[in-house]
């Protein structure tokens, strides 16, 4: 089955081709940083306005890339949410209508079930069950996967989310959007030692998260000691390492409370490599295994879309277009087999 996968949540538009028997054929990806920089983060109405100019010649090239034609499509999947109501909007009517067009069913898919699946797009897949640790945007959550629709909340983040957290505390640090790489950047330059910042719930008794203390710490260490370069580096890197500790030690909890051996890490904080060195070296001492999707794939695209909507479609979920609706907020425990 070829199915055409198209992911608008936020600020990035994805198209991707995948095929059930050959795999991912090709992808595009268009990032509306460099747009968002000027303002700190994401404008909801520039962002759905850009979906608008990119989504057609992304589609044309992704067909083009992957030697395919119209015809020759079978599904459409979309991000039907979470994430920024006209985004969502932009890419739904679009699947919808090009599936009405063709005759062929459109799935709408959870942003987040694209992330948590995204691995199995790997060389090196994990198998059923296993833990996901996902870790985008937004959301810093933990879930046992049973299968495809088969997931059950273990621990999510209280307040600001990984993701939230980096870009927040790289604008307290005068660093660029979006501040997760900036901050990664930053401090590979850094020296342990010397600031001291908490670890969130570390000790909490379970699998919750909670950054936006930590943030906040970051301030007050910046405001009590004048930074210069060396400094801002210093703190850049104690701030990655206490998020990185608190990830790490949550994912160990919640393989021990579950009692299973794989761990499957994905989103645009799934990227970080100080995270991935971590989690490995604990997998190693541990005897777990780690799984990742590819680096071009932890940040939001197509082709997480178009495999989970490939997956959900030859189970025969999906329908003929006659109407369609998007979901600003949705709980991913609420995406079930058929539902």
């Amino acid at each position: 089955m070829l199915v055409l996968g198209i992911e608008t949540s936020c600020d990035e538009t994805g198209l991707a081709l995948f095929d059930s028997k050959a795999g991912l054929l090709a992808h595009e990806l268009y990032s509306q940083v460099a747009m968002h920089q000027a303002y700190g983060g994401v404008v909801p109405e520039l962002a759905s306005r850009d979906h608008i100019r990119r989504i057609l010649p992304l589609t044309r090239a992704v067909f083009s890339r992957a030697q395919r034609t119209l015809p020759d499509l079978q599904g459409v999947a979309y991000t039907e949410g979470p994430g920024l109501a006209g985004a969502l909007l932009v890419g739904a009517a679009f699947a919808n209508g090009l599936a009405l067009s063709l005759g062929i069913p459109s799935i709408g898919i959870h942003h987040l079930e694209g992330h948590l699946l995204s691995p199995l797009l790997s060389r090196r897949a994990p198998q059923f069950p296993f833990v996901a640790l996902l870790v985008s945007g937004g959301h810093t959550q933990l879930m046992r996967v049973e299968g495809v629709g088969r997931y059950a909340l273990l621990g999510e983040t209280l307040d600001d989310a990984a993701g939230e957290a980096f870009d927040k505390t790289a604008k307290l640090l005068g660093l660029g959007y979006p501040g997760g790489p900036e901050i990664s950047r930053l401090a590979e330059r850094g020296c342990a030692g010397r600031f001291r910042l908490p670890r969130p719930m570390l000790h909490s008794g379970n699998l919750d998260f909670s950054f936006s203390g930590l943030k906040t710490s970051v301030l007050t260490a910046a405001r009590a000691d004048r930074l210069d370069e060396q400094r801002r580096a210093d703190l850049a890197h104690a701030f990655q390492s206490a998020i990185v500790e608190v990830l790490v030690a949550k994912s160990l909890a919640a393989l021990h409370a579950t009692k299973l051996a794989r761990l499957v890490v994905s989103g645009g904080v799934g990227a970080n490599r100080q995270l991935r060195a971590a989690l490995d070296a604990a997998a190693a001492r541990d005897g777990f295994e780690a799984f990742y999707p590819e680096p071009e794939l932890c940040t939001d695209n197509g082709a997480m879309i178009a495999h989970a909507g490939a997956l959900r479609l030859a189970r025969g979920e999906g329908s003929l277009a006659r109407g369609f609706s998007v979901r600003p907020r949705w709980n991913l425990e609420e995406v079930g087999r058929g539902a």
